[in-house]
């Protein structure tokens, strides 16, 4: 749980497939969508939610995560990604959105929404599905992630603002794909950008190659909040085509590992109200292990 330093840990999912099926955290009998999650907020007080990511959650569907959590409990959203610049299958779209796409688009696998109007179309309706986290306190950052091809460049940085914009008042946060963001020519730029927008910078760790195909682990604050995003190091599938989407992130880190991100997590936090180490190592249980571990690390 939260911790004396306003240290919140938690993991990127708690009903990912083979963390159900590994039955290496979850006991016998605790096999429905409502048990699953009160119990996993039975040993930690926030999650990252990345089914989102996705489709669209029903509010019906956010009004449960919220009635089954304590009151203390935060969600944080992976936002949808057609918001993102991610490519997303049309069948994901709420009906009366799809019905809006030109009917050869309908009938794709795959399809990029750019046009603006559309773009808010999706953008309100998203934002209306966390009504119940927000109406009860329950609703933490919403994670633009976005992909490898969004670089550092002056569009890039406008449709940074178009998704702030998108998102009304509700806070954002950002984690880059591509290394052109923190070179060391334009890093300090970044965060200046950042900063005087309101924008939580999201210091990821991630596979590294030497090259901007990936990211270094480069802790920074940009707002009230610090938020790390641990995805593993495992260079062998990190950017494996054609693999199940957890084995990217087969990787469980050693404790050597974790106390590196104790220390680094405890020096963001002086200069955070609060900071939160979200693990997305979402293999087997590896998330949660390495995420009670660092819960022991910081008592």
């Amino acid at each position: 749980m939260t911790t004396s330093l306003n240290i919140r840990v938690g993991t990127c999912s708690w009903s990912e497939k083979s963390l159900i099926q590994s039955g290496e955290f979850y006991p016998k009998g605790v096999s429905s969508a409502e048990e699953r999650l009160r119990f996993y907020a039975s040993y930690f007080d926030t999650v990252e939610v990345d089914s989102t990511y996705y489709a669209i959650p029903a509010a019906h569907t956010t009004e449960l995560w919220a009635e089954r959590t304590p009151s203390y409990f935060l969600f944080h959203i992976k936002v949808y990604g057609a918001l993102t610049g991610h490519g997303i299958d049309p069948r994901t779209l709420p009906k009366p959105i799809r019905e809006l796409l030109p009917a050869a688009d309908k009938e794709q696998r795959t399809i990029y929404i750019k046009e603006p109007e559309l773009l808010k179309t999706v953008a309100d309706a998203f934002v209306a599905s966390l009504a119940p986290l927000r109406s009860t306190d329950k609703l933490g950052l919403l994670v633009f992630q976005y992909p490898p091809w969004f670089w550092y460049k002056s569009a890039d940085l406008d449709y940074i603002l178009t998704c702030k914009e998108l998102m009304g008042d509700l806070p954002i946060a950002v984690e880059f794909r591509h290394g052109s963001w923190l070179t060391d020519h334009h890093r300090d730029k970044v965060f200046k950008f950042l900063r005087d927008n309101g924008i939580t910078y999201i210091p990821a760790d991630e596979p590294q190659y030497g090259t901007l195909a990936s990211i270094p682990f480069l802790p920074e604050v940009t707002t009230d909040i610090a938020y790390l995003r641990l995805h593993g190091r495992n260079k062998e599938t990190w950017l494996k085509k054609g693999v199940e989407t957890s084995v990217r992130y087969d990787y469980l880190y050693r404790s050597e590992e974790l106390k590196d991100f104790t220390t680094a997590a405890k020096e963001l936090s002086h200069k955070a109200k609060m900071t939160f180490i979200m693990f997305n190592n979402c293999h087997l249980g590896y998330a949660i292990k390495n995420a009670l571990e660092m819960l022991r690390l910081m008592h």
